[in-house]
């Protein structure tokens, strides 16, 4: 980098002031570092920054909604799990409690449980009562 009023002196002894004229002295031009740095952030940057933060914000939501989907899944599979298990459950004591009916619904438990407990007896004759 070359500055336009750069010059040697001469420290000789020989002690003199420079004269400045106007045709030395030039206007910084917009081009270079200052100027840049004064001047920001260019417009491509900020789209470019605004693309990428809408995709991330895009994946953020992307991802909430597959975490909410999957929470939601698992949750029904456990609730489908223990309907399940209480229909098995149901469906075993229903077998019991037919088995159950089955053995004390018998004419031969009844018939014992009759004549022992009760004194019961078959009927051997048709008999007649006559009520005058």
């Amino acid at each position: 980098m070359r500055y336009q009023t750069a010059e040697a002196y001469s420290y000789d002894g020989l002690a003199y002031e420079r004269e400045l004229t106007p045709d030395v002295l030039t206007p910084l031009e917009g081009g270079r570092l200052d100027a840049r740095a004064r001047r920001g952030v260019s417009p491509a940057l900020v789209r470019v920054i605004g693309y990428v933060v809408a995709v991330a914000i895009a994946l953020f939501v992307a991802g909430g909604v597959s975490v909410a989907l999957t929470s939601g899944t698992v949750a029904l599979l456990q609730t489908n799990a223990a309907t399940t298990s209480q229909i098995k459950q149901t469906r075993a004591q229903n077998g019991d409690l037919r088995i159950e009916r089955s053995l004390l619904t018998s004419s031969d438990r009844i018939s014992k449980i009759a004549t022992q407990n009760y004194g019961m007896v078959y009927a051997n004759d048709a008999q007649m009562i006559a009520i005058d």
